[in-house]
């Protein structure tokens, strides 16, 4: 991890912690976990909240094509960085909750799966139910998967929100050399949803 990402990001958690979420960007460790099945996928990849890059690094190890990447960055100095690191990447200065209202990332293709580094834990809820349901109703093909890391002891879907939603959650395993140690947390549609073209 580059020391000016981890200033980066700090700099970032004290303008504004609840948007951030943790003080230092994701571990190898944990950018592993969140990104072993995706290559497997075939498809375009939507990263959520990817800071400094730790998560995209990963995702390009792995083989994501960068022109088949779309990463959605709120926080202004983190866009402009992840525009000038990775020039081939769709960048998109927007908060996450708005994908509900915005036409499928890739045209007629849909992402294969999402992976998410937004701290869910201190969101406002409705930010929450407007994010997950933009990426389900919007942007993932009917077998795409949504990767979710937390800190917190279970999933950061509440279960009210999954059964709204015809969700399921699985726990795909923990990164406990993370700092802090997290768990990773895969959502796909309950057998049978049926997605709209």
């Amino acid at each position: 991890m580059a020391l000016n990402d981890t200033l980066a990001f700090l700099r970032a958690w004290l303008r504004d912690p609840r948007s951030i979420g943790a003080v230092v960007p994701s571990g190898a460790a944990l950018a592993r976990l969140m990104t072993a099945q995706v290559s497997q996928m075939g498809g375009p990849v939507i990263e959520l909240g990817p800071g400094t890059g730790a998560l995209t690094r990963a995702l390009l190890a792995r083989g994501v094509p960068p022109h088949r990447l779309a990463l959605i960055e709120a926080d202004p100095q983190f866009a402009d960085a992840l525009a000038r690191r990775y020039p081939k990447a769709t960048i998109l200065r927007m908060d996450a909750a708005q994908l509900g209202n915005t036409e499928s990332l890739f045209g007629e293709e849909r992402a294969c799966a999402v992976v998410s580094g937004l701290p869910l834990l201190s969101m406002p809820a409705p930010q929450v139910a407007a994010t997950v349901r933009g990426v389900f109703e919007r942007q993932l093909r009917s077998d795409g998967m949504f990767y979710q890391f937390t800190y917190g002891p279970r999933c950061p879907l509440p279960p009210a929100l999954l059964a709204q939603l015809n969700l399921q959650a699985q726990r795909v395993g923990s990164a406990l050399l993370n700092l802090p140690p997290a768990a990773v947390y895969r959502i796909s549609r309950c057998p049978g949803v049926r997605v709209a073209a």
